[in-house]
């Protein structure tokens, strides 16, 4: 069986407290649940490893040319407007023939807006349940 020609770097800001990852983490975990075969990496912009040059060329070394690069951010700030699009070309450059696909930030998706949402209406309906009982 061949290696996997494509994967999928899940991309974060990164922080001093290894506890701020556990949810990064979790969406790792559950993506590759959900696309078994498929390699899927966390990778951060600082404070934290890997980075995204050393999980894309571990990738690239791996047999992987094709990578999608989703951002873990709720919104397209500087880091995703500004740095990611840097290190992705910086990343190619470094090894001709591989191709990274950077989306969008994952906040700024319809479904994570409602997803989001969905969670703020049941916070609401929580909240009135709990003062109808009182």
């Amino acid at each position: 069986m061949s290696p996997p020609t494509r994967g999928l770097i899940l991309f974060a800001h990164g922080a001093r407290d290894p506890r701020w990852a556990r949810p990064f983490e979790a969406v790792a975990r559950r993506t590759r649940e959900l696309q078994p075969g498929r390699p899927v990496t966390l990778a951060f912009l600082e404070l934290m490893t890997p980075s995204l040059r050393e999980a894309a060329l571990a990738m690239i070394d791996g047999g992987c040319m094709r990578i999608d690069v989703l951002p873990l951010f709720l919104g397209t700030g500087g880091h995703v407007r500004n740095d990611l699009p840097k290190l992705v070309g910086e990343i190619e450059a470094s090894r001709p023939g591989a191709r990274l696909t950077l989306h969008a930030a994952a906040g700024e998706t319809d479904v994570v807006i409602d997803a989001m949402a969905r969670l703020a209406a049941s916070t609401l309906d929580d909240l009135a349940s709990d003062g109808a009982q009182r």
